[in-house]
């Protein structure tokens, strides 16, 4: 039994390195720069003890096979983890040779901010309409778009940075006490 102790360990602390090294490279990517420290802090804690661990034990293909799959379901594990974190903001673009008005009108009302405007596409005039929502709200803007536009071309992009912008204030959150939505006055007043 002690013999796959060694070897649980180190798939256990591996499994958290890569899940820790993949978070800590989307708070990177986000400018999560407190974040990202912390977690290379723990990160790398861990990592040495496995790495002495290992390297102490090259000969044992449990040792070796247990990194393997620790690092294996750690990659898996960081993007599942990012995927319900959902942390960051996004741009979305829609195409539409339509004139929105109903999405347009629906974005509003559910408080995001909006920029539409004429262009022109392959096929003749088209409608682009932006707008940047933090990821969490990503379904409910992609919901209004199936519902408003379904046969409009979207993508969305991620983004570094937004400000002055008009983001919906959410009572929890990442938005709360980062962004909150432009009111006139904060314009004026800002003029």
């Amino acid at each position: 039994m002690s013999e796959y102790l060694l070897p649980a360990a180190i798939f256990l602390s591996e499994l958290c390195v890569v899940t820790l090294t993949t978070v800590r490279l989307i708070a990177v990517a986000r400018g999560l720069k407190r974040a990202a420290a912390l977690i290379g802090f723990v990160e790398v804690t861990i990592w040495l003890f496995i790495i002495g661990q290992v390297m102490g034990r090259l000969t044992d293909p449990l040792c070796w096979l247990a990194y393997a799959g620790g690092f294996t379901l750690g990659n898996y594990l960081g993007v599942a983890i990012d995927e319900k974190l959902a942390l960051g903001t996004v741009l979305v673009r829609l195409i539409t040779p339509r004139h929105p008005a109903d999405l347009l009108a629906a974005l509003k009302a559910a408080n995001y901010g909006v920029t539409s405007q004429d262009a022109h596409g392959a096929n003749g005039p088209v409608r682009v309409v932006l707008t940047v929502v933090q990821r969490k709200e990503l379904p409910q803007v992609l919901g209004l778009i199936q519902r408003h536009e379904p046969t409009g071309f979207y993508a969305v992009e991620e983004l570094q940075t937004a400000a002055r912008g008009v983001f919906p204030l959410r009572s929890r959150g990442v938005l709360t006490g980062v962004f909150r939505a432009a009111r006139p006055a904060d314009v004026l007043a800002a003029k």
